[in-house]
């Protein structure tokens, strides 16, 4: 379970009545690319921030304190990967939360590739 505060209170999730597309307000899209490994954290956490959100964006806002997956996140509160991929996306837009970039992200970003078969040759055998 994710603490609620540096105090170790336990997060208590809503009533299982209340739907997901409540929780999102409809949406199923975000605005940033989230996959199941994309790795979140909080840059600089706030307690007055934390107070003012929803119970399920603050679980996701402190489970990000320690650098969590968008998957592991998921388990962790017991919410639909996409309620968490859409609240997440809320956070990050807000600048509350951090993604890492995954490797998708340098797919096609040959400096990036170069410097990792150096990396690769360099390996003792």
């Amino acid at each position: 379970m994710i603490p609620v505060s540096s105090d170790d209170v336990p997060f208590r999730m809503r009533s299982r009545r209340i739907r997901a597309y409540a929780l999102t307000g409809g949406r199923t899209k975000t605005r940033h690319q989230l996959l199941v490994e994309t790795l979140i954290s909080v840059p600089q956490y706030d307690p007055s921030l934390a107070d003012s959100l929803m119970p399920e964006s603050r679980g996701l806002y402190e489970g990000a304190r320690r650098q969590a997956s968008v998957a592991e996140l998921s388990v962790e509160l017991d919410l639909p990967l996409g309620v968490v991929r859409v609240l997440l996306s809320d956070l990050a837009s807000q600048g509350a939360v951090f993604i890492h970039p995954t490797a998708s992200a340098f797919q096609n970003d040959t400096n990036v590739l170069e410097r990792i078969l150096d990396g690769l040759k360099r390996l003792p055998v």
